[in-house]
This record gives C-alpha cells, structure tokens and sequence, in this order.
C-alpha cells in the first residue's frame, strides 16, 4: 500500500509497536529448553491480551490452512516452520516469523537467533544474513527498484559463499499481508518496479551456507534445504522515503545470539 497522510503513518506505526512488542517477548523466550510450541502459545496468549490477531493463522489452502499464530524453523527449516514440541538446543539456529492484523493493519517481520554455543560459520551466517536484509531496507528509497534492493541482498550474501532462496520473496504490505511489489532476494540493479515514496514493504531473505535448493516438507508448509544445510531469515517493514526509509521493524540492533 501507499502512506498517504501523517495520520495514515502514525496509524501504522502504532500496530507495528504493538507487533513488535510482541515479538520482542517471543526473543526473550527463545532459549535452550523451550520449545517452539511453547514460543507459539505465548505469541497467541499476547495477540489475546492486546486484543489482536495473528495473521498468519488461516492462511493457506482451505485443506490445509495454517494454524498457528508464528512460523518458527530451525537449523535447517528455512522458512514456514510449524512450531514443534521439541525443545530446542545448544547450537540451533532459531527463526521466528510473526506479524498480526489490527484494525485492518498487517504486519510481519522475522528474527534470526542462534541459542548457546555456535560454530564460526554459524556466527557468520547469522551476522550476514541481518547485514544483507538490513542493507536493502535501508536502501528503499524513492528512485530505486525492487532490482535494487534484491542485487543487495544477494551480492552481500554471496560474498561469504552464501546462497539466497529464490522461491520465496519479499512483497508490499498494508490492509493485506502480501500486496504488491514482490521483492526477490535476488535481482539486477535498475530493474523491476520503481519504489514510490510511502510504499510500505517487507524486505526479507532466506540466507542458507550451502546452496539454494530447497524442499517442501510432508507436512506441507516447512520448506527444508535439500542438502540439510542451516538458514537464517531477518524480516523488516520499511516506508520508502525520499532520503531514507521510515523502520516500522525496530528490531534491526537485536541480539543475535542467547
């Protein structure tokens, strides 16, 4: 969608304050022990006490609808997780995706956190996959394109041998969850549609160490890379600026590690 008023702006950043909020107590809870169902019950406890909805539940296929109010995949898991009841572990790559919907106002983002102890390359994937989601948020500005925003994501990653996943994009957002513009993590500079000033987008990517193929799993929603290597996935909204973007996600100086 477009911002096009003061007011229209300050209406968003309200519900994204509370979304992110939200998501910040879903980080606190993110550590070795807990599992993923537990994160996901208390996502839907705090939508409850705030008086507003997860938005990803019900989405999907009408046999197969979503029913959980976060995504949350592990290691290997890239995106579309659905919590499990496992407890999570020392050396875990942990991605909790979540957004919610409040009077007609949709958010999303995702965090990346790895628990304990990790390996150099774990400790590298982690920080990389933030700076080249973060370098492409910061670069949504009136004047560039989606191809912009997409070669960033992808020659950042690729610099450290990193793949990004094709399959699954970046997209506009507003009375929607996924509007228009797709935002591929991937792409060539000054191509695709021109950002306009109040687009408000989702910048994301799915930053995997080894390569790019990826599966869906049984349960029909966790997508898992087909040669078991570990992913990261930041998410952030953006209003596209004339000089700068406007954050929606203040989650961008989050740790990466607990």
């Amino acid at each position: 969608m477009i911002i096009s008023s003061p007011q229209q702006l300050r209406q968003y950043q309200a519900v994204a304050k509370v979304s992110t909020e939200i998501l910040w107590q879903l980080h606190q809870k993110t550590r070795a022990g807990i599992t993923p169902l537990e994160i996901d019950r208390l996502a839907d406890k705090l939508c409850r006490q705030h008086q507003v909805k997860p938005n990803f539940k019900g989405v999907g296929s009408p046999d197969n609808p979503y029913q959980h109010a976060t995504c949350i995949s592990v290691n290997d898991v890239v995106v579309h997780g659905i919590p499990q009841d496992v407890p999570l572990k020392e050396g875990d790559l942990v991605k909790v995706d979540f957004g919610i919907e409040q009077d007609g106002w949709q958010t999303d983002h995702c965090f990346t956190v790895g628990v304990g102890t990790l390996t150099d390359e774990e400790r590298t994937l982690l920080r990389v996959g933030r700076a080249a989601v973060l370098k492409a948020a910061r670069g949504a500005k009136v004047g560039k394109t989606v191809g912009d925003l997409g070669h960033l994501m992808e020659s950042t990653a690729g610099k450290y041998d990193f793949s990004v996943t094709e399959q699954y994009v970046g997209h506009g957002i507003g009375h929607l969850l996924h509007e228009e513009p797709q935002i591929p993590a991937w792409g060539e500079p000054k191509t695709g549609m021109k950002l306009t000033e109040g687009m408000v987008l989702c910048v994301e990517a799915q930053v995997i160490a080894g390569n790019s193929d990826v599966y869906t799993a049984a349960d029909g929603w966790s997508v898992k890379t087909r040669d078991g290597s570990k992913a990261v996935m930041f998410e952030y909204m953006v209003v596209v600026g004339k000089k700068q973007p406007i954050f929606l996600t203040p989650t961008t100086a989050w740790p990466l590690t607990v």
